[in-house]
């Protein structure tokens, strides 16, 4: 944390606002530390997912065999879309497969949105509750941290491989873990075995690192946006305010699209692990 008895600097201030609240009580580098747990990021994923479990209890306490209300007739397309979604990507049952779905869309997207609250604003709460001194360091945007993305990932990924079993039963799953894809051999079966390998990190990694990297880099975006205003010029100002307004309707596609591809992968993955090689 820079020192109170002067203004922080450019720098100062962006790594002040990239910096977690973790479990050492410490300021870390590390962009991804599977030693730590940054406390921020659970706590606003745990309230985004109370939030996103409430809107969709809300919604079907609202429906009724009336005239739908513009929220229920929203939340009822956009099950339907993800069923269809989930449908056509997935031969198979998808009866729990486009709750997932639909699950991690309004979740991913709720984390997201998390984006558009002002840098400074979390700052200024603790403050106003008399907790600036004990908490320095807090993150507000989940899907800006690697281990929450990972996370997320990693139980994509062990969802596909539940799925797959499911599907094809224990020995037809391992069976292709040693046959797919260069045939069945005694021969092949490592080099087969080792591509299922890393095609199954491929996705794990790819799937966490593009949320992240969008996330983090829009994250990025509006404190440099917000070093603007700290310049006390009328340009500055303007610029700050002008460039703001851009971005957040511009951040606005991005939080949804990138809600959308995480929820499109998860299915793909899950209707890949129902057919065979």
């Amino acid at each position: 944390m820079a020192d109170a008895s002067h203004a922080p600097t450019a720098s100062e201030y962006i790594v002040h606002h990239l910096t977690h609240l973790n479990t050492s009580g410490e300021p870390q580098a590390k962009i991804v530390d599977f030693t730590l747990i940054n406390l921020d990021t659970v706590v606003w994923s745990v309230v985004t997912a109370v939030l996103a479990a409430f809107v969709m209890w809300l919604a079907a306490r609202r429906v009724h065999s009336g005239v739908p209300t513009r929220f229920t007739s929203a939340v009822e397309s956009l099950i339907e879309f993800v069923h269809e979604q989930a449908r056509s990507i997935v031969h198979g049952d998808v009866r729990n497969i486009a709750p997932l779905a639909l699950t991690v869309f309004v979740w991913v997207v709720l984390m997201n949105c998390l984006d558009f609250l002002p840098v400074d604003l979390p700052g200024k709460v603790l403050a106003w509750l008399g907790l600036d001194h004990a908490i320095h360091y807090h993150r507000i945007v989940p899907t800006a941290d690697l281990n929450a993305t990972l996370g997320m990932s990693l139980v994509v990924i062990l969802a596909s491989i539940y799925y797959g079993i499911k599907a094809k039963h224990t020995g037809g799953f391992v069976a292709e873990l040693f046959s797919a894809p260069f045939g069945k051999s005694i021969f092949l079966a490592p080099f087969n075995f080792l591509l299922q390998m890393v095609e199954y990190l491929a996705r794990f990694v790819s799937l966490g690192m593009r949320l992240f990297g969008n996330m983090y880099a829009g994250e990025l975006v509006f404190l440099l946006i917000a070093l603007l205003g700290a310049t006390a010029t009328l340009w500055g100002s303007g610029l700050h305010f002008g460039l703001g307004l851009v971005w957040a309707i511009f951040h606005i596609l991005i939080v949804t699209l990138q809600g959308f591809i995480f929820m499109m992968l998860t299915l793909v993955y899950i209707g890949q692990a129902h057919e065979g090689h």
